[in-house]
């Protein structure tokens, strides 16, 4: 039967969730066959890491851009609607296209399904869309492709790209990738094929080992951060940070980023390496001033992004260990503020202790919450984790509040706020997302993965 509405077929995709998570490539080998290898049409460069990676992608999408050339995103989760997803020239896929591919994947997945593979996951279906709205419909020049979860048997793995890009590794989804920095960097280094450069601003000496040992393994070159690329941080005349990249290519100098936060500097000098390999690899033409211009432009919501002047709150899906290190160094070096007031929900899977280790010093107040979704983390019972940890470190602050329903909890945050202070929510990306929904009166906004 078949779907007559978007809305329909974005249900049907999203309902697919329940399926979990199945790690393997045989399914999307029956896609990828069945509809004649569309995935070989195409020019890719893939992107995995813990975190990072959207970014990163972002940048190179809008450097792409901006040097003329027509691109294609594939990226996950999205914030506000589905069709953020799949995108064409910063576009998203239209809600016409959505409904027509997912008539056409939907007796494909039905065969799946009954065979011994399984039925398809919601993941896979979205990446049998991408391919298939980039082969038949737009056909950009370029695809940045960036990984779900891992890499080695990540969906997207189903390609064969220009150049792989491996952000930073972190202890994350330790459940599906294994318990060390090692395994996690084995299954990200799946992506890495045989003669494929590869660029990689992973530092932990245990994933560069597994790094360098997949790379010449597979006869790649290999880029690394502090090795073969770097930058340098400075700060301009009218106070804003730029940086100077040095290259085994070519160097530029002050390169401002528009997204906030120092560790954009890493992923924009990632992102500027993947553009060198391509200019120097495959005749990739751009111009000194467009890069610049670009770096200038990007934008990543969700990202220590503004969403309030009055009172003044930022949303920021840090959800695990290495994002809120992240985000906790930006606020200490990005922001300035009497009081900071931060609203946290998590999922049940995550590293709570070492996520909150972070968060705790900084915080006056820190409400506690649960986000609108599966197999979220108690509130009370990560309260009871938190003020243990206070203790623990023997901290004063921050003051605990536990609201369970999120929209409560907003309430709070904006009443807690004063003129100059800082309120930041955090924690899962479900939460973020229906957060800056309800700030920014996006009554549109569709909520998954």
């Amino acid at each position: 039967m078949s779907f007559r509405t978007y809305e329909e077929a974005v249900q049907w995709i999203t309902e697919l969730r329940a399926n979990g998570i199945k790690p393997g490539l045989k399914r999307m080998e029956y896609f990828m066959k069945t509809f004649d290898h569309p995935e070989r049409r195409l020019k890719y460069i893939h992107v995995a890491g813990t975190n990072g990676k959207g970014s990163t992608c972002a940048m190179i999408g809008q450097v792409l851009r901006r040097a003329g050339y027509d691109v294609g995103t594939f990226t996950s989760p999205y914030i506000e609607k589905f069709t953020e997803r799949i995108t064409f020239n910063g576009e998203p896929i239209s809600e016409e296209d959505v409904l027509r591919l997912s008539n056409r994947i939907k007796p494909v997945a039905d065969e799946i399904g009954a065979t011994e593979l399984g039925y398809p996951t919601m993941f896979e279906i979205c990446v049998t869309m991408a391919i298939l709205y980039f082969a038949e419909v737009t056909y950009p020049y370029y695809v940045v492709w960036e990984t779900g979860l891992g890499g080695r048997l990540d969906s997207t793995n189903i390609v064969v790209p220009l150049v792989s890009v491996i952000t930073n590794i972190g202890m994350d989804h330790t459940d599906l990738l294994g318990d060390t920095i090692e395994k996690i960097a084995a299954e990200k280094a799946g992506i890495i094929k045989p003669g494929v450069p590869v660029v990689t601003t992973a530092e932990q000496p245990e994933a560069l080992h597994v790094i360098e040992e997949t790379a010449a393994e597979r006869k790649s070159a290999l880029y690394r951060y502090k090795q073969h690329f770097d930058y340098v941080l400075s700060r301009r005349e009218d106070g804003t940070k730029a940086m100077d990249f040095v290259g085994p290519f070519r160097e530029y100098g002050d390169l401002r980023i528009s997204l906030q936060g120092d560790h954009q500097f890493k992923n924009a000098a990632a992102a500027v390496m993947t553009l060198e390999v391509l200019r120097q690899y495959y005749a990739l033409i751009l111009e000194e001033e467009d890069l610049k211009a670009a770096l200038t432009e990007v934008e990543w919501p969700g990202r220590l992004e503004e969403v309030s002047r009055k009172p003044r709150i930022i949303v920021d899906g840090a959800h695990n260990p290495e994002g809120a290190g992240v985000l906790a160094d930006a606020l200490r070096e990005s922001y300035s503020y009497e009081r900071l007031h931060i609203m946290a929900g998590m999922l049940s899977k995550k590293h709570h202790r070492e996520y909150f280790e972070h968060i705790l010093p900084l915080a006056d107040t820190l409400i506690i919450t649960q986000p609108d979704f599966r197999q979220p983390m108690d509130a009370a019972e990560l309260s009871e984790l938190i003020s243990k940890m206070k203790q623990d470190l023997a901290l004063d602050r921050p003051e605990l509040v536990i609201e369970p329903d999120w929209q409560q909890a907003v309430k709070k945050l904006r009443q807690l706020t004063g003129p100059d202070d800082l309120a930041v929510v955090t924690g899962s990306l479900y939460l973020v997302a229906d957060v800056r929904s309800m700030l920014l009166n996006q009554s549109h906004s569709e909520k998954g993965w």
